[in-house]
C-alpha cells in the first residue's frame, strides 16, 4: 500500500479558490532523484501566473491550454532528504537541502516532492527552511540583474520598478554594495521598507509615472512591467540599459521582438532578463548565513492555508516574500 502524503492542488484557472488540500500517494524518486520532505516553499509571482493561466503565454510553455498539467505547483523548496535514487552521488538521507525546482517537474506545495539531485544544493545549517525557501528564485534573478548585465559602478543612477517585492528586495540589497544611487518604484506602503534596505529614493507608481520625470538612469530593472517599452528607453540615460524581468504579455513580446532593434540602431541596451535557475544559489545562501544579505519574509501561512497566502500574495501589498510553512 502506497505510503500518503498532503499537497495542495488544483484542477481549474481561475483564483485561489480553486486550490484545494488533498491526500495524494507519495511519489518514488527515479535514478537521479532525491525525495525532499518539505519543510518550506516559497510563492514567486510564476506560481501566480499559473493559477491564475493569466498572462496566456504561462498556458503555451507548458501550463495547459485549458486546464493546469501541473496539478501542483511551487518550485522553491528546502527540506529534508528523504530517500535517494540509486544514481545520487551527491547527498543522503537527512541532508538539508534547497533549490528551485522549476526544471524538475514543480509540486512544492505538498509534504513530499521528488526532484532531481543536479537542481538541490545543500542548505547552510544555521539559515532557517523558511529564510531558505525565500531565496532560489527571487534571490537568483536578483543576482543576475546585478552582476550578469551592465556593469555597475559606484554612483550610477540605478532605478528598480517593483522594488518593493521578492526580487525588488534583493535587488536593492545586492546592488547598494556596488555604490550605487538607488530609487525605489513601488507602493507608498513600501516606501519604508525600501528604504530600510538601502534604497535612496522612492516612487509610488500610482502617484508619479518615473518615465515622466525629468530624471534618467544608468540602469532600470523591470520586475512588474506597467510602462511600454519605449517609455523606459525614454526614462534611460545615453549608454543606458534596461532589462525585463517580469511584466505582461504585450509588453514581453515588445522585450523580445523590438527590443533587439532598439539596443542595435540606439545608443541604449534594452532586453529581458533570461532566468537561469538555481545558478550561484550557494552563494546567496552563504551570504545571507554570514550576515551579508538578508532574506526578507513578509508573512508564513501552513500549507492548508496556502489558499489564504495566494490570496495575500495577489494583493501588491507583500514586501518581499510570503512563505508556506509544511
Amino acid at each position: 500500500m502506497s505510503e500518503k502524503m498532503k499537497a495542495i492542488t488544483y484542477y481549474e484557472y481561475g483564483s485561489p479558490k480553486n486550490m484545494q488540500l488533498e491526500e495524494l500517494d507519495r511519489p518514488t524518486p527515479k535514478g537521479n532523484e532525491v525525495l525532499v520532505n518539505v519543510r518550506a516553499a516559497s510563492i514567486n509571482s510564476w506560481d501566480w501566473d499559473l493559477v491564475k493561466g493569466e498572462p496566456f503565454y504561462v498556458r503555451l510553455v507548458g501550463g495547459g491550454l485549458r486546464k493546469p498539467i501541473k496539478k501542483i505547483i511551487g518550485c522553491d523548496i528546502a527540506g529534508i532528504v528523504h530517500q535517494v535514487g540509486d544514481k545520487v552521488t551527491g547527498f543522503k538521507v537527512g541532508d538539508e537541502v534547497v533549490g528551485d525546482i522549476s526544471t524538475s517537474g514543480w509540486g512544492g506545495f505538498a509534504e513530499f516532492v521528488c526532484a532531481k539531485e543536479k537542481v538541490m544544493i545543500h542548505k547552510p545549517s544555521n539559515l532557517s527552511f523558511e529564510e531558505a525557501a525565500s531565496l532560489p528564485q527571487a534571490g537568483v534573478m536578483a543576482l543576475q540583474a546585478a552582476t550578469d548585465f551592465k556593469k555597475i559602478n559606484a554612483g550610477d543612477k540605478v532605478l528598480i520598478n517593483g522594488a518593493g517585492g521578492g526580487v525588488g528586495s534583493l535587488a536593492i540589497q545586492l546592488i547598494k554594495e556596488l555604490g550605487a544611487e538607488i530609487t525605489g518604484v513601488d507602493r507608498s506602503s513600501k516606501f519604508e521598507h525600501m528604504k530600510s534596505l538601502g534604497a535612496d529614493y522612492v516612487i509610488d507608481f500610482t502617484v508619479e509615472d518615473f518615465t515622466q520625470k525629468p530624471e534618467r538612469y544608468d540602469y532600470i530593472i523591470d520586475v512588474v512591467g506597467h510602462h511600454s517599452l519605449y517609455d523606459f528607453k525614454h526614462a534611460l540615460k545615453p549608454g543606458g540599459e534596461y532589462r525585463m524581468i517580469g511584466g505582461p504579455g504585450k509588453l514581453i513580446l515588445q522585450a523580445m521582438f523590438i527590443a533587439p532593434f532598439i539596443s542595435l540602431f540606439t545608443n541604449k541596451k534594452m532586453g529581458i532578463l533570461g532566468h537561469e535557475p538555481n545558478k550561484r544559489l550557494d552563494y546567496l545562501t552563504e551570504r545571507v548565513e554570514c550576515g551579508k544579505l538578508r532574506s526578507v519574509i513578509d508573512r508564513v501561512f501552513p500549507l492548508e492555508a496556502t489558499p489564504e497566502a495566494f490570496s495575500y500574495f495577489s494583493n501588491g501589498e507583500v514586501k518581499g516574500k510570503v512563505v508556506i510553512k509544511v
